[in-house]
């Protein structure tokens, strides 16, 4: 045993070699071997494919495409990613304030308004997140020539109801399922809807002038389709509490609405200049009044034919033909400035100026 040991010890550097070749080349041979097993735990399953592009086996069923994962949330995102307004959440935080002070008049009740969130969708999506039944107020934005949409879910549409027909305070307002709103209830509900389009009016007053008008109510989405299902919306969610009555408001503003005041709306604050310098132009302004300019008189102008200019000698004259009351014209480089006649003053020509000149002629 030893001397076998021995025998084994005293391999070559060649035998070595060989044997780390030969390993190899089982390696290879055994990777060369897998591919067939490496391709099939590839293969992905239907169940794994339909994960990968967003689609589960409720979408089918309830026609619901509101999924987030996968290639469709890449999608969404893309279609979705617009700027931020700053100035809109300055214009909403003012409309709560006024809110919860005509609300408190309009019911005479303590009423509480909050802002839950501001966030941008696509209007199709805003739409199929609706919980029925509810009001679908549609006002016109008259200055801007475009429509936005308002929400009032039916929780707070019986509560207006239960509070403005006299009920019990501390009391859950009764809700009756199944049933559409009567007259009663839909004239009582748009009152609070004008007061509120009146608000959002007054908030909008220092970005600019507007006014919401109120256009219709509907029960239907369908029917209060104001845009196009792809096109970018801004959703503020409002909260309205009375006691232990209240529910949810939603203003819809498509952004297409909002962009004849797009700029304003960048504004991160009342007034932004972007980098304005009042300073500095106060001090322009005041140099440029102590600036010297040249200023020409043009006493008449005449077209003579090259022929009689080459004829001119030294002493010969060139008639003008104008009169002591003729207008003379003042200019500053090639730029008419002002009108007027010319005279004399002590030893002085001078011009006496009657008007601003036309810069067109």
């Amino acid at each position: 045993m030893a001397e076998e040991n021995k025998n084994e010890e005293k391999t070559s550097p060649a035998e070595d070699a060989g044997k780390d070749w030969a390993d190899s080349i089982k390696v290879r041979d055994d990777n060369a071997a897998a591919p067939d097993d490496m391709a099939d735990s590839k293969i992905l399953n239907q169940e794994e494919i339909d994960s990968l592009f967003g689609y589960t086996a409720s979408d089918d069923e309830n026609e619901n495409y509101t999924m987030k994962t996968g290639v469709r949330a890449i999608l969404n995102s893309s279609m979705v990613s617009y700027e931020r307004l700053p100035m809109l959440d300055i214009v909403f935080d003012r409309l709560i304030r006024m809110m919860a002070t005509s609300l408190r008049n309009f019911t005479q009740d303590n009423v509480e308004v909050s802002l839950d969130n501001i966030e941008s969708m696509r209007f199709g999506e805003y739409i199929d997140s609706l919980t029925l039944p509810t009001l679908l107020a549609v006002f016109k934005a008259e200055e801007w020539d475009n429509y936005g949409l308002m929400s009032v879910d039916s929780s707070l549409v019986y509560s207006i109801v239960d509070v403005l027909l006299g009920g019990r305070r501390g009391t859950a307002a009764m809700r009756i399922e199944g049933r559409p709103y009567t007259t009663i209830e839909l004239n009582l509900v748009k009152d609070m809807i004008e007061l509120i389009l009146s608000d959002l009016s007054t908030a909008f007053d220092p970005v600019t002038s507007v006014n919401f008008a109120y256009d219709r109510l509907e029960t239907n989405p369908r029917f209060a389709t104001i845009s196009r299902l792809s096109n970018a919306v801004i959703v503020a969610r409002l909260r309205i509490d009375m006691e232990d009555r209240g529910g949810k408001i939603d203003l819809m503003i498509p952004y297409a609405t909002l962009e004849p005041i797009r700029e304003l709306l960048l504004q991160m604050f009342m007034g932004e200049r972007y980098g304005r310098d009042t300073i500095w132009e106060n001090h322009l302004m005041e140099e440029l009044w102590e600036t010297d300019v040249e200023i020409q008189a043009i006493l008449k102008e005449r077209i003579i034919k090259l022929g009689e200019i080459a004829k001119w000698e030294k002493g010969s004259f060139l008639p003008l033909e104008m009169s002591c009351d003729e207008e003379i014209t003042l200019i500053c480089g090639d730029v008419p400035l002002l009108k007027g006649c010319m005279g004399r003053k002590s030893d002085h020509v001078v011009i006496k100026v009657k008007d601003k000149a036309d810069k067109n002629g």
